[in-house]
């Protein structure tokens, strides 16, 4: 098939672009080429800024796709452009959501697509939730062909899935306290991006996938505290842990509060039935404790790969300091 990644180069969508790319797909890449990712052998690259629908048009030309992604629609005015400039142009449009969407927090467990939408906490989530009901509505008037899929904190080699990333390793090989929200026992789940790639690249062109929403996500579920001592785990280190309610840490900085209060404070438990209904081949197969391993050693090949936010260090320290007092 002929797909457009628009992005493609991130932590998500670089293990879906490589598979696609083995699949044999033709793949093209619509972005402002400004990644330190390297940009996948065999693949088109278009550069313009999606968000100036004069430049794309111009650059893609007459261009017509199968699968459209939208890897980079945060907010309902993303989508509206993007309505405008793929209506013609691609039989499936497919939109890359936040499994953050679901009800928070979830009355019950295993969270399925038949949980509500809704999250009062988290303006990201919010704004997710806005780009969908756009999206469906644009179906519902007008066929236009979407499929929503909802990742799950997904990471890979690059990233240190902890809200700090490298800069809370950092402080654990310091010996340095590193924040827990609440009392650590809330359950979690984190998907390794290349098993997301064979569950998300098995809906390309699939009509049974129109106007349908899926998560996509491990079956491995961990408590946030051990979650951080498979990090520590990795580093080779004992993690100095301090357990701090989210909303406080919202209190104090609400810009690194903001996810854990509205999404990572609540357990989140998911059914994946759906998409292994329709791509029997989907099945997560790297736990967190091989991924966390391949993490660690891809940050420590290199002093460049272990970047510290000074910021956000000051910042846990204040917030550690405002608690603890």
């Amino acid at each position: 098939m002929k797909i457009l990644f628009i992005g493609g180069t991130g932590i998500i969508s670089s293990a879906c672009s490589n598979l696609a790319l083995s699949q044999g797909h033709e793949l093209h890449l619509l972005n402002r080429g400004s990644t330190n990712r390297i940009l996948p052998a065999g693949a088109y690259h278009h550069r313009a800024d999606i968000r100036n629908s004069e430049e794309v048009l111009r650059v893609l030309g007459d261009h017509t796709f199968d699968v459209v992604v939208e890897w980079l629609g945060f907010e309902p005015h993303h989508i509206e452009a993007d309505i405008s400039m793929f209506a013609h142009r691609t039989k499936q449009y497919i939109f890359i959501s936040s499994a953050s969407v679901y009800q928070k927090p979830p009355h019950h467990f295993p969270i399925t697509e038949a949980t509500p939408i809704v999250n009062p906490f988290w303006k990201y989530a919010q704004d997710k939730i806005a780009c969908e009901q756009a999206l469906m509505d644009a179906f519902e008037k007008n066929e236009f062909p979407v499929t929503i899929v909802r990742p799950s904190h997904t990471y890979d080699k690059t990233f240190i899935p902890v809200p700090g990333r490298y800069t809370v390793v950092d402080r654990m090989k310091k010996g340095k306290q590193v924040i827990v929200q609440g009392d650590g026992t809330s359950l979690w789940t984190l998907t390794h991006s290349r098993d997301f790639a064979i569950g998300f690249n098995g809906l390309f062109g699939q009509q049974a996938a129109i106007a349908e929403d899926f998560h996509i996500t491990s079956d491995q579920w961990l408590s946030w505290n051990d979650i951080f001592h498979l990090v520590a785990d990795a580093a080779g280190v004992d993690p100095n842990i301090v357990h701090i309610p989210s909303d406080f840490i919202a209190s104090v900085d609400p810009d690194f509060g903001a996810s854990m209060f509205g999404d990572k404070s609540h357990s989140a438990i998911f059914d994946n039935s759906k998409i292994k209904a329709l791509v029997p081949a989907f099945n997560a197969s790297i736990p967190f404790q091989k991924g966390i391993i391949e993490a660690m050693k891809w940050h420590e090949s290199d002093p460049a790969h272990q970047a510290i936010n000074e910021e956000l260090n000051a910042s846990m320290d204040r917030i550690i300091k405002a608690y603890l007092e």
